[in-house]
């Protein structure tokens, strides 16, 4: 058991902490510390919940908990799962000082905080995010949401968690493809914000792929530190936060043209992030260098066969659109992302050309 390190999101009155360490949810945090009332509704899937509800309950202690278990996979990020959570909130008469605690990967916290935030305009709301992905990225900022027919995570809120508790045991039960898929958006850090973390990572890949438990421990705090410091400048990506989004306006296009699941999101976003490299005016050898070390990671780098109209129409319904036009973030060299509607559009025509 490691001695767990907090990093704070400084967002004034909505701060929170997040806690990482080895047997958090063992007992060596006190979770229940962070849930307002007497109540709370445990929200998983039916993968996860085997595994960790009966440890996240013990860690409640005496609240009364309600658990409730979604099905698993991207395909049921709807508004009629987030209903179904609301139904339960509902029927088990929870009240404005419940707290909802979302246990899983990246699709349960993105619903659970998503109704968290609806239910009676807003209740207390806790991530305990067990997948790679989910630890780096998707539980910490407050983005929550639900795919819509035509477009992924197109409905939504920021609402920000009490705090988030990253058990970095829960990742030994991790499938391989799940944990790849993780470290997408490790890279991503890396080559958007701190080029000497992404030595590091060309270093340690290795170590991570094989599930090294010090290597994962500083790949994830690294992260954590990386978006809790663009998260606190610009909460609701008005300017800077957007960077966090590099290879994800072709990542999401990837994923709604393949059908919601096919590719999993950090698949996506590995073969965005390349397109992405290639779009922007950048020495050869940085894409390269991004492109070898998503292979190392056993991460495609290039995306499926897709129409180009097709993807480009996909692109086009995007959040990151603005006035009609495009947004992409690009480099200007390994560690330095922007977020411009300036770029090539033959260059763009021939990555979506190669594609289809």
């Amino acid at each position: 058991m490691s001695i767990a390190h907090t990093i704070n999101v400084e967002l004034g009155d909505r701060s929170y902490p997040i806690i990482i360490g080895s047997g958090l949810l063992g007992g060596a945090f006190d979770l229940s510390a962070y849930v307002v009332g007497e109540d709370c509704l445990v929200v998983s899937n039916e993968t996860v919940a085997p595994l960790y509800f009966g440890k996240l309950k013990d860690n409640l202690g005496d609240k009364t908990v309600e658990s409730l278990n979604l099905p698993d996979g991207e395909a049921f990020k709807t508004t009629d799962t987030m209903y179904a959570i609301l139904d339960k909130l509902v029927d088990v008469g929870a009240n404005r000082d419940t707290t909802v605690i979302a246990l899983g990967g990246g699709v349960v916290g993105d619903i659970v905080g998503f109704a968290a935030a609806c239910y009676m305009r807003g209740v207390n709301f806790i991530q305990v995010p067990t997948t790679l992905l989910a630890q780096v990225d998707s539980s910490v900022g407050g983005k929550t949401g639900v795919n819509h027919a035509k477009g992924k995570n197109l409905v939504g809120a920021f609402y920000q968690p009490s705090v988030v508790l990253i058990d970095t045991d829960t990742l030994a039960t991790l499938p391989d493809r799940e944990l790849k898929a993780g470290l997408a958006e490790v890279i991503k850090y890396g080559a958007i914000v701190d080029v000497d973390f992404f030595g590091w990572l060309e270093e340690n890949m290795s170590a991570l792929v094989t599930r090294d438990t010090q290597a994962l421990a500083r790949a994830i705090i690294r992260s954590c530190e990386v978006k809790s410091e663009v998260v606190a400048g610009d909460e609701r990506e008005s300017g800077r936060r957007a960077i966090l989004n590099f290879g994800h306006t072709f990542a999401h296009a990837i994923e709604h043209c393949m059908g919601y699941g096919e590719w999993l999101h950090g698949e996506a976003v590995a073969a965005g992030m390349v397109m992405a490299a290639k779009l922007s005016a950048i020495d050869s050898g940085d894409v390269d260098r991004l492109r070898a070390l998503i292979e190392k990671a056993g991460l495609p780098v290039a995306p499926p066969k897709i129409d180009a109209d097709k993807f480009l129409a996909a692109m086009s319904v995007d959040k990151k659109v603005i006035n009609k036009q495009l947004r992409f973030v690009l480099l200007k060299s390994l560690g330095d992302a922007f977020v411009t509607t300036s770029y090539d559009d033959d260059v763009l025509h021939k990555l979506l050309s190669a594609s289809g």
